[in-house]
């Protein structure tokens, strides 16, 4: 595996789009060709190497190359978008969009990342091991699908309809989340290991939504439909006691989304 380092040159005022931060871009380049890579601030076309230092060597090909970024790059939207194979590791945080359409490799952020982080997934692994802001997993604006593969773990907090429009693959959430939690999912697993603010699958046809901690409102559109123990899915395991809800019947007569919470956590329902 051949390794290519980017080094933070110093803070950023406008935001960056540098959607050219991918092994697949980098891959049989040398560190002049990625140096003149070119991404966007605001209206301006600039090279890469306005904003890092590079140095290292490329693969020859997506799968043989590894990107690190050294340091926080908050203001840095869309590292890794795209992507088919491959690493990316941002040893900071990451700014909007990290992963966002990405199809396989792994991208491991140490710190936090923006908004929109996974956005229209479609494969690979996004490990993210501070908080995650709003739209994890979520279809963009204008449209209706979401992620519809791969894996996005968060070891912290996540924001807002994490997972909104989500029609296949793994969200888990090992922290809080906020409001409208599985927002319109059709499909996938979403494990959210600690508390959901409010309408946590709220218009959900599909796919399953699991919640560990406590929901501090409650859909109505959901029917309850027995309890289960200890539930395994996949590779994923979630100890205890869970109340098995099906709804949102609030958005069809015949839902097919699963929401599993807590009963320990929840008694009031």
């Amino acid at each position: 595996m051949s390794e290519i380092v980017l080094t933070p040159k110093g803070s950023i005022d406008i935001m960056v789009e540098a959607e050219v931060i991918t092994p697949d871009a980098f891959a049989g380049k040398s560190v002049h060709e990625i140096e003149a890579l070119k991404v966007w601030q605001g209206p301006r076309q600039l090279p890469l190497s306005e904003f890092f230092d590079v140095e290292g060597s490329a693969g020859t090909t997506a799968e043989e190359t590894t990107i690190v970024i050294t340091g926080d790059v908050p203001r840095v939207k869309l590292i890794g978008a795209g992507m088919s194979a491959g690493n990316v590791i941002v040893e900071g945080s990451a700014g909007m969009h990290v992963g966002s359409n990405m199809k396989g490799g792994s991208i491991l952020v140490k710190r936090d990342a923006g908004s929109w982080a996974g956005m229209e997934m479609k494969g690979g692994v996004l490990h993210i091991l501070g908080n995650a802001q709003d739209h994890v997993g979520c279809a963009y604006r204008g449209s209706w699908h979401g992620m519809t593969g791969g894996r996005i773990v968060i070891e912290g907090n996540a924001g807002s309809q994490l997972g909104g429009g989500m029609c296949g693959g793994e969200i888990i959430v090992n922290g809080d989340v906020e409001n409208f939690c599985a927002i319109r999912q059709s499909g996938g697993l979403i494990v959210v290991r600690g508390d959901a603010v409010r309408a946590a699958g709220a218009e959900m046809t599909g796919g399953t939504l699991v919640v560990c901690g406590h929901i501090m409102q409650f859909l109505p559109g959901f029917e309850h439909q027995g309890t289960e123990h200890d539930l395994t899915m996949g590779d994923v395991e979630c100890a205890g006691e869970f109340m098995k809800f099906v709804g949102d019947y609030a958005i069809s007569k015949r839902p097919k989304g699963v929401l599993y919470v807590s009963r320990e956590a929840n008694e009031g329902l």
